[in-house]
């Protein structure tokens, strides 16, 4: 993080609230309100039974731009069917009564237990406690309240200068398990007060989201409330232009924002004892260095072995061999762990030993690095080990 704590953002404002969504005393409802002329940009599950809220949110941003975000934990509203989209509705009715706008200029956001009905009156009742605390400072609280299994809030800042003035970007996410996004991370909410046109805006986060939260996996899973938001206040009154140097500051600040979020979602995976980062280069293209990258990661092999730091190198190799590249030349792929050569011309390295692999797998952090001697084109995707807490956090995750 550049700042230990994060930067506010002109023109944004958040909020809490303990709502009972689904425990008593649990921090478990957030309101961000944007200023009038916010533009945002968002990118939401691919899941197909995607949750209550991302249908609305999706129409409501069709329509108009946000002046409120609400988000509650406790409770994913999916899996509700049509009373749980009317649910999700009435919530931006109701806060668009406290808060004199349309309904269409709130979005909603849930995290929780799916199929379960949301407890709509709670909900509503917290408005007011949550609107009434709303300020600048409060990134903290909020990035607090919307954590599930997470263990730690999750927040990131920028500040850099363009054009002699201040630009801030930050965000805070949550996620620590259902981690394998297509598109983002389960919750994540982006701020700036940059002055961005609306389509560059959603260029400069599909760009982000590429090379941070669709870089990462937990598990594997895909979660039905995945949403990543990207609000553009522009009260600094600094416009981003649509290339040169400064869009590129500006959309480097936004993706270092998100990369950083993004890796604190995997440290903080259900159960991690490993962060590991996976690279894959000297393939045909991106998409199936990803293809190889995703598979070892998502190999309960690979990841057992890596929680008992164990140098079975051959579930790596295994994981490779079945990623599906058709024409792959054994002799041509290299395979390390950090520093240490571990598969060579299609088998053991010569000078690999089993001591070299012990003392890389003992580490906290690890990098698996292939190559497939097939091309150019690279691709980096971060992952956990599968421990005996993971299993835990999610046996009991409705107790």
């Amino acid at each position: 993080m550049d700042a230990i704590q994060p930067l506010n953002v002109a023109g944004i404002r958040l909020g809490i609230a303990c709502a009972g969504i689904k425990y008593s005393d649990r921090r478990d409802l957030v309101v961000i309100e944007a200023a009038v002329g916010t533009r945002a940009a968002a990118v939401f599950t691919q899941n197909a039974f995607c949750a209550a809220p991302v249908t609305v949110a999706r129409a409501h941003l069709t329509q108009t731009s946000p002046r409120y975000l609400v988000i509650n934990t406790g409770n994913a509203n999916a899996g509700t069917g049509a009373h749980g989209v009317a649910d999700a509705e009435m919530a931006c009715q109701v806060l668009a009564g406290h808060t004199h706008c349309r309904p269409e200029e709130i979005l909603p956001f849930s995290t929780g237990v799916i199929g379960e009905p949301l407890p709509l009156e709670r909900l509503i009742a917290g408005f007011p406690a949550a609107l009434a605390t709303l300020r600048p400072e409060g990134w903290v609280e909020a990035a607090h309240g919307i954590m599930t299994t997470d263990t730690r809030p999750k927040w990131a800042s920028r500040r850099l200068k363009l054009g002699g003035q201040d630009i801030t970007v930050t965000g805070i996410a949550k996620g620590a398990g259902m981690i394998c996004p297509n598109m983002a991370t389960l919750l994540a909410f982006v701020a700036t007060d940059a002055d961005v046109d609306q389509i560059l805006l959603q260029q400069v986060l599909n760009d982000a989201a590429a090379d941070s939260f669709n870089a990462i996996t937990v598990d594997g899973d895909t979660s039905t409330n995945d949403a990543l938001v990207l609000l553009a206040t522009g009260q600094s009154r600094v416009s981003i232009p649509m290339n040169g140097e400064d869009y590129e500051h500006f959309a480097g600040a936004v993706r270092d924002v998100c990369i950083e979020l993004a890796q604190a979602i995997i440290r903080d995976g259900e159960g991690a004892t490993k962060f590991i980062t996976i690279h894959v280069e000297e393939g045909r293209n991106v998409a199936e260095c990803r293809q190889v990258a995703y598979t070892i990661a998502h190999s309960p092999l690979v990841k057992t072995a890596f929680f008992a730091s164990d140098p079975n190198w051959g579930r790596i190799l295994a994981a490779a061999g079945r990623a599906g590249l058709a024409d792959l030349s054994l002799e041509h792929v290299a395979i390390y762990l950090d520093e240490v050569c571990i598969v060579r011309a299609g088998g053991r390295a010569p000078d690999y030993t089993e001591a070299q692999g012990q003392r890389v797998m003992a580490r906290p952090d690890i990098t698996i690095r292939i190559e497939l001697g097939r091309g150019a084109a690279a691709a980096r995707i971060w992952t956990t080990d599968l421990s005996f807490d993971y299993v835990r956090i999610n046996a009991e995750y409705r107790t």
